[in-house]
């Protein structure tokens, strides 16, 4: 894509609190500038309290919010260097491809030419050309995924999270798609903050892993060492019980 280069940006949570009903969370992070992190941890545990933080789509009782040196923490989500995936892909049923993924440069779709090349070129890259014209109903679960995505590449925007995006993927298409935003990273350097319930994604996306459990951050580090045998016994105790865990286990999504 011909966009500039829009180098990722840290993201610091600083003693930030916040209360979802009877549940207190607390988060003391730092996530490191241009680089893939991974959030896990059990239902409830606060991912995607953590990235609606982060983008602005919740305010903390205390604490701060900083991306890169700017103090986000009382700016509404118009305003954060942010862009935002959510499972649930948020398209409207009666626009198109590209009047979906316009609206990442403009809310009225009152495009340029340079806005209409950006989704041009995203739409390219994300494997959706000539699909430009279609409903979302006319597409895939996993090209609906990617329409949401190359929405968030034409914002240009140096964070990018992603709040489960594909948990109803099927496993090879869930495959895919991770290795699509491993190479959308490594060609743009955005900060990705990326929430999964799937050790999978977390070990073929690599970089750095975050473990949430009880609303606090109970561990962190690099993704491998999280894998190893000397990994958070809390992060291990957790995967275990997944492997075993029933087959209807979260299939209603709560808010976490």
């Amino acid at each position: 894509m011909n966009q500039p280069r829009q180098p990722g940006s840290a993201v610091e949570l600083r003693d930030v609190s916040f209360d979802y009903e009877e549940t207190r969370m607390r988060f003391d992070l730092r996530i490191e500038a241009g680089a893939i992190t991974t959030i896990m941890g059990p239902s409830g545990s606060g991912k995607s309290t953590l990235l609606n933080l982060i983008a602005g789509f919740e305010t903390p009782q205390s604490g701060r919010v900083l991306i890169g040196t700017e103090d986000m923490t009382d700016m509404p989500p118009s305003a954060r260097p942010v862009s935002m995936v959510f499972q649930e892909n948020n398209l409207f049923a009666h626009l198109t491809v590209a009047q979906n993924v316009g609206l990442g440069r403009s809310p009225a779709l009152r495009l340029s030419e340079s806005d209409r090349l950006a989704v041009t070129e995203a739409l390219t890259r994300t494997g959706l050309a000539g699909k430009e014209g279609r409903l979302p109903r006319e597409l895939s679960g996993g090209e609906r995924q990617r329409v949401a995505l190359a929405r968030a590449l034409v914002r240009n925007r140096p964070v990018l999270l992603l709040d489960e995006p594909f948990a109803s993927l099927g496993p090879a298409l869930r495959e895919d798609m991770v290795d699509l935003v491993a190479a959308l990273h490594a060609e743009h350097g955005m900060t990705v903050v990326f929430v999964t319930h799937q050790p999978e994604d977390a070990r073929r996306i690599a970089g750095n892993m975050v473990f949430l459990d009880n609303g606090t951050i109970a561990a962190t580090g690099n993704t491998a060492e999280f894998f190893g045998k000397d990994g958070p016994p809390a992060f291990r105790n957790y995967i275990g019980l997944e492997a075993n865990a029933a087959p209807t286990r979260d299939v209603a999504r709560k808010r976490t």
